[in-house]
């Protein structure tokens, strides 16, 4: 009996841009996440989009994985 994957998008606002290149390490970093599908970052607004399998990775992980690339970041509803 195998579920069909549940895609589920995150939000997460980030802090700590500096410049246009810390969009790609971020979703180089998320995007290697297993689950993750989709990963967009907006530069202006501090905004990371992600569209991931939460059985696969939770929020606490891509938060995580924004970590390692060197931002904070949080789940946000918008």
């Amino acid at each position: 009996m195998s579920a069909a994957a549940e895609t589920t998008h995150t939000l997460l606002r980030a802090e700590g841009f500096s410049c246009p290149s810390c969009v790609t390490k971020i979703e180089k970093q998320v995007g290697r996440l297993d689950g993750v599908e989709n990963v967009k970052v907006h530069f202006a607004s501090g905004r990371v989009e992600i569209d991931h399998d939460e059985t696969k990775t939770s929020v606490d992980e891509l938060i995580a994985a924004v970590s390692k690339a060197g931002y904070s970041s949080k789940a946000s509803a918008f």
